[in-house]
């Protein structure tokens, strides 16, 4: 089925049924409950899940196979979301030819600075991409004011021209869609105390998101994957035998950073702006966090992985001191205020220090990242099952006792 073995269509039937019902899953808890604060079923959170987890795959891509480490995929990120933001103020608020264009221009970006950058490996190459990457950085933010706005950030305008959508007569800014159908319109539904909400945008996000998923596991599975894997394992030994690395490798360059200015479009698409703080190196480090923690290498893992630090970023952030006190409130008051003070550090504004802690834990336990931990967890499963079938003496036949003759 679509090109695919039984075991990986499985597989993609599993992602495709657990995107669709992430509204339902991310929200387990009812409303005005304790654990309310830990639902994460909100559109503008469930977006930037699906976005990263594209951003995530195209650079796991890049990294997981080939080995080779960007520091600078948040150009193309920024590129992205310049192109969409564009394309919606002379052309439609439609956000097809938005994101069309926005993979287009990264992926011409990405084959330019991939030409330069592949002429080295290891850190060098590493420092060479982060160098483009602060420098379109600087220059997005202080040089090309015309065409970016420098560091207000380039925005839509009532005068726009938007030659397919005719004049605005409307008096407010226009909001992007697809084909008519307005990326920030929802449907609730209520149900036992649960309010799930159903975004147009998420789903459009998360469609974009099973494609990008897909075509993945397809580059995984083929030779040209195979190819980038053997890069990975020996690159010299793979010139010794008359192949040339450069093709391959600049391919998987060029395909992560469409990836990421696909991510970047989606991401002007839920919010029509583009700023040059999404070219800065943090960005690019945190995409880096992703990979590492869900899992490098992995088809599943950079996806889990962004998931977790934008959970962290949206939901561990919120808690602030008031919260803490409600948690705690059944305590005397010396210990609850002790409580307090020692769990303050970690959430709110300090949820970095329990990110970096947990990255911490991941990399010196689960060096597979958190692909690997469910691994582990799903093998001492199967072992304890295997283990009480062979106590079962339903599975071994009766011996019938020897009687002496």
């Amino acid at each position: 089925m679509l090109g695919l073995n039984k075991k990986d269509t499985k597989f993609l039937l599993i992602v495709v049924a657990l995107t669709m019902f992430t509204p339902i899953i991310l929200q387990p808890f009812a409303e005005g409950t304790g654990l309310a604060q830990f639902n994460a079923g909100y559109p503008d959170l469930m977006q930037r899940f699906a976005i990263f987890g594209i951003f995530a795959i195209g650079f796991n891509i890049l990294f997981g196979l080939t080995g080779y480490l960007s520091f600078g995929h948040a150009a193309f990120l920024g590129v992205g979301s310049y192109s969409a933001v564009w394309m919606f103020k002379l052309l439609s608020m439609n956000v097809i030819p938005g994101i069309l264009l926005a993979v287009a221009t990264s992926g011409v970006f990405a084959l330019l600075i991939g030409y330069v950058s592949l002429r080295r490996s290891g850190i060098y190459f590493s420092i060479l991409t982060l160098a483009f990457a602060q420098m379109s950085f600087n220059l997005a933010y202080s040089v090309l004011t015309p065409i970016t706005n420098g560091e207000t950030g380039l925005q839509l305008a009532l005068d726009d021209p938007r030659i397919l959508d005719g004049v605005n007569n409307s008096g407010s800014l226009p909001v992007t869609n697809i084909f008519g159908l307005a990326m920030n319109s929802s449907t609730q539904i209520e149900v036992l105390g649960r309010v799930w909400t159903f975004n147009v945008g998420y789903y459009f996000c998360a469609i974009i998101a099973i494609l990008a998923f897909y075509l993945s596991l397809r580059i995984f599975r083929s030779p040209f994957g195979m190819m980038l894997r053997a890069v990975k394992s020996n690159q010299q030994r793979m010139n010794y035998t008359g192949l040339n690395s450069r093709p391959y490798t600049l391919a998987a360059f060029v395909i992560s950073g469409m990836y990421a200015g696909l991510a970047g479009g989606l991401l002007a698409s839920m919010d029509p702006l583009a700023g040059a703080e999404r070219m800065q190196w943090t960005a690019s480090g945190e995409v880096v966090l992703m990979t590492i923690l869900g899992g490098a290498g992995t088809l599943m893992g950079p996806v889990l992985g962004a998931g977790f630090i934008k959970y962290f970023e949206n939901i561990f952030s919120k808690i602030n001191d008031t919260v803490l006190h409600g948690w705690f409130s059944f305590m005397p008051d010396g210990l609850e205020d002790l409580l307090v003070v020692l769990v303050h550090p970690f959430v709110g504004k300090g949820w970095h220090l329990t990110l970096g802690i947990l990255f911490m834990l991941v990399v010196v336990f689960l060096p597979g990242g958190l692909i690997e931990g469910g691994q582990r967890i799903a093998a001492l499963f199967k072992r304890k099952r295997s283990d009480d079938d062979n106590l079962d003496p339903e599975h071994h036949p009766k011996q019938t006792p020897h009687v002496a003759e």
